[in-house]
């Protein structure tokens, strides 16, 4: 089972050892597979309830109905084992261009080392570049040695120090 949309083609497809992984916008069904994923993450697990989904909905249908905001998922042999986010933000700084903000990358802890979140990576970053963005952008949390290390590889770097303030 590839779990794309009829009609339409995956946004990715990487044959892998374990079998055809497959990338593409996500849907309604996909919320709790996208939620086990966030809720898995060892450092933040505890602010997500894979449990219910009604919280969700709403963020969820905000962003798939606007064209500035996409959601994908990754799928391996029926199971959802990857997600992230794109933003589309414009701005007055850098002569007025956009930037491609990738949040809540999550690949599941069993393909992590297996190429999967590159290949995410280069297609986001692909994607950012064909909507005309300058600048993609993504925060990741100072404890995240390994996340930090990855996002090396592919050439980020760490310009700026994140803040943040809980409302």
């Amino acid at each position: 089972m590839s779990h794309a949309i009829p009609g339409e083609t995956p946004l990715l497809t990487l044959e892998l050892e374990q079998g055809l992984f497959t990338l593409r916008k996500a849907k309604w069904e996909d919320l709790p597979g996208i939620l086990r994923l966030l809720s898995e993450d060892q450092l933040r697990g505890a602010r997500e309830n894979a449990d219910d989904v009604g919280p969700y909905l709403e963020a969820f249908r905000m962003i798939n109905e606007d064209p500035a905001h996409l959601l994908v998922v990754g799928y391996l042999n029926g199971q959802c084992v990857a997600t992230f986010q794109i933003s589309i933000i414009p701005g007055l700084a850098r002569r007025g261009s956009l930037r491609c903000q990738l949040e809540a990358v999550r690949v599941a802890a069993q393909l992590r080392d297996h190429g999967v979140g590159a290949a995410m990576m280069k297609w986001a970053i692909d994607e950012a570049r064909s909507r005309g963005c300058t600048l993609v952008q993504l925060t990741t949390d100072k404890e995240r040695k390994d996340a930090q290390r990855f996002y090396e590889r592919l050439g980020f770097v760490a310009s700026h120090e994140g803040m943040k303030l809980l409302l």
